[in-house]
């Protein structure tokens, strides 16, 4: 019984886990570029009491393991990368990606982070920069009274310049993408960081070495699926609750034993 509360109450404890990684999603929902997770879990160690194959006389063999679980553990997340729906905005700033990839942007220690989140703006010096002011690369400045700004699917910024009669190519915007993108690190502010187990980045111009091409005056919504979430929660709260039953029914069974004696 004593193995049974510890076993139900890791049972419990995923379970949270879960439910924080489904609100998670649910609270992103109207995030651009958001990437929704899932919970993933391991069984743990077992506690084996006799082998398959034991000797259980002198010409018999056990032919199956005794074996109890000891509970479950939380191994990680799974990111799912696929397309958001593009969300028209109207504004030639803006773009988005369709397919594989992530924009490039510098931090302010000179790092790189990668997102998908395409709501670029202007700041006061012509650099297209994040909403939180961070520079896209590669660097791309808009003079002054510049007009008809325009991004192509393959990533050429065009604008017409004041004196000229031809629209000039500014610069090309870059797409990112990863042999591993899963082993991208969340740092917030709809920013990912490389290293680990997500390897190198490989740049390229859009559409080019698999990477997406680009959608200018649209972003990339949250591929977050609202039924599937709730689906989700309403699973891990029955799952919650039966692991909560399992602990009762354990607690009851030594409260009867305790009362053996009187």
């Amino acid at each position: 019984m004593y193995r049974a509360l510890i076993t139900a109450g890791t049972g419990m404890v995923a379970q949270q886990t879960n439910l924080d990684v489904i609100a998670n999603n649910l609270a992103n929902v109207n995030t651009v570029g958001f990437k929704s997770q899932r919970a993933e879990f391991q069984d743990m160690v077992y506690q084996t009491m006799r082998t398959s194959g034991a000797s259980t006389g002198s010409t018999s063999n056990a032919p199956t393991s005794n074996q109890v679980g000891l509970g479950t553990r939380y191994a990680g997340n799974s990111t799912n990368f696929g397309q958001g729906g593009l969300q028209a905005t109207g504004n030639p700033m803006e773009v988005a990606i369709q397919g594989d990839g992530f924009f490039q942007i510098e931090l302010p220690d000179g790092s790189i982070a990668y997102t998908r989140d395409g709501s670029f703006k202007r700041n006061a010096n012509g650099d297209m920069v994040t909403s939180d002011g961070y520079r896209v690369l590669p660097g791309i400045t808009i003079p002054a009274g510049a007009t008809g700004l325009s991004i192509a699917a393959n990533g050429a910024v065009t604008a017409q310049l004041p004196g000229q009669d031809v629209a000039q190519t500014l610069a090309t915007i870059q797409i990112a993408t990863f042999a591993n993108p899963s082993g991208l690190t969340r740092v917030g502010s709809n920013l990912f960081a490389a290293g680990g187990s997500s390897g190198e980045a490989t740049v390229a111009d859009p559409g080019e070495n698999g990477s997406g091409t680009l959608a200018a005056s649209f972003v990339e919504g949250a591929n977050v699926s609202i039924v599937e979430e709730m689906v989700r929660m309403i699973l891990a709260q029955r799952a919650y609750e039966v692991n909560s039953k399992a602990i009762q029914s354990a607690d009851d069974m030594l409260s009867t034993l305790n009362q053996l004696k009187r």
